[in-house]
């Protein structure tokens, strides 16, 4: 007789996991199309009942089961004081940036790599060319730049040319430092990845420059000071 209830409740809850194995394929099914061309990286169930959280790109938004609404915004655990969008929304970043080849990019290294940071440039800025200016302090505490660039008047502006002719420099990072210092370059063209900078930094939501990515993912619009930076990295290592 035990055997027998054994074996039931095994088939029991055998269906139940299909069950929901095929109400889950259902709904991710309904989500995806709902979202139409656009590709989200994961669906999870959330906290919430009948509702799920999509990570497209940097992305993270909720969604019922059945695709038709759409909430954006932060989720918060009220009980727990904890901000469950935030972490999800970083992974999310840091994926995204770990996808981008540092051949794409022009990297400043100190000796020693400590924190590693995404700066989007624009270099007519007068705060991306304070940074670039302050730039040994940044080394000089172990923080290696990485930059990209975003041109925010747009393709075919005076500073989109800068960056074009940056990039296509026999010696990037010189001619980098001599643009932001106001020295005229050789305006050369070549092949480059600029385009797919602006892409990239309009899909984080940056609005103005420099735009700082830290290496968890998180962002920084604006300057920030070598000193500042380097313990805001410290804390968030620990």
């Amino acid at each position: 007789m035990n055997i027998i209830r054994i074996l039931s409740a095994a088939v029991v809850a055998a269906f139940i996991s299909v069950t929901a194995l095929a109400d889950r394929a259902a709904d991710e099914a309904a989500i995806r199309k709902a979202l139409g061309n656009l590709e989200p990286a994961s669906i999870e169930a959330s906290p919430i009942a009948g509702l799920y959280e999509v990570v497209v790109g940097p992305h993270v938004i909720y969604m019922s089961a059945d695709g038709r609404y759409m909430l954006q915004g932060e989720l918060v655990d009220v009980q727990k004081q904890v901000n469950l969008t935030e972490p999800r929304r970083r992974q999310a970043t840091r994926a995204l940036m770990d996808n981008i080849s540092e051949d794409d990019m022009i990297v400043f290294r100190p000796q020693k790599v400590k924190h590693t940071i995404t700066v989007f440039t624009d270099i007519d800025c007068g705060y991306c060319r304070k940074l670039h200016s302050e730039l040994q302090q940044y080394l000089d505490a172990g923080i290696e730049v990485r930059y990209m660039f975003f041109p925010r008047a747009g393709k075919g502006s005076p500073s989109y040319k800068k960056a074009v002719a940056v990039w296509c420099a026999d010696d990037r990072r010189q001619a980098l430092t001599d643009a932001k210092n106001g020295k005229a370059i050789e305006m050369k063209t070549c092949a480059n990845p600029v385009d797919r900078h602006m892409q990239l930094v309009r899909q984080l939501g940056a609005r103005g420059t420099p735009f700082i990515v830290l290496e968890d993912g998180s962002t920084q619009p604006g300057y920030v000071p070598a000193k500042p930076l380097a313990r805001l990295l410290d804390e968030k290592s620990r």
